[in-house]
């Protein structure tokens, strides 16, 4: 299932899929593929939610998911894609084939992210597999009662949990496999990797994605 998955950089995540071909927070892409049948934004920093990258990865049959307090920043693209779905945290979806939960992210004692704000992480099902993107999180309640298959998780600190977080929740949450992301550009270096998966138990895998 992971050779579906790719880290193109940072929390810029596509997936291969019976639904289509799936982006989460598209950023600094250097193709345009203008393929997306879904574009699914976890919140609305600039290293996430990229106008100029979602332009690269839509097309007229996109799909944009957005939470639902950045319904007015989707506006801003809203020409570039069929339709905006808005959602909530901690909520269960299915739209049009694609199956989904919602998981609250935020940070538990930085300022970046406040739980108010409501931002997502989303499980996506996929091919029988339970996929968790956490977008910019903590450990939180939330991120520690996700059921998964395989888990992507940020690891570069400074705005998100750091490697020692990231490792100690993965190896609670003992899916399949782990991707680490969110490090080596934005914030974190591309050696957090290494350390992150030298802090991951076993049976627990980690795989690569973000090539540096």
């Amino acid at each position: 299932m992971t050779e579906k998955i790719r880290v193109f950089t940072h929390n810029s995540i596509g997936i291969e899929s019976e639904q289509g071909m799936i982006y989460v927070d598209p950023f600094q892409m250097k193709d345009s593929p203008k393929d997306a049948s879904f574009i699914l934004i976890t919140h609305d920093h600039y290293d996430h939610f990229s106008p100029e990258d979602i332009e690269k990865t839509a097309c007229a049959d996109t799909i944009l998911i957005v939470p639902e307090k950045m319904k007015g920043k989707a506006g801003e693209v809203a020409g570039l894609v069929r339709k905006t779905v808005t959602v909530k945290p901690d909520e269960a979806y299915e739209i049009e084939g694609l199956q989904f939960e919602t998981v609250a992210a935020y940070n538990l004692l930085k300022p970046f992210h406040p739980k108010s704000a409501g931002w997502v992480g989303y499980i996506l099902q996929i091919g029988g597999k339970r996929i968790y993107i956490a977008g910019d999180t903590d450990a939180t309640k939330e991120a520690k009662a996700v059921k998964c298959d395989i888990a992507l998780v940020p690891i570069g600190g400074t705005y998100t949990m750091d490697v020692k977080k990231a490792a100690e929740l993965v190896n609670e949450l003992r899916p399949e496999i782990a991707i680490p992301v969110h490090y080596g550009t934005v914030a974190g270096k591309p050696a957090d990797g290494d350390v992150f998966a030298a802090l991951v138990k076993a049976p627990v895998k980690v795989e690569f994605k973000i090539r540096f």
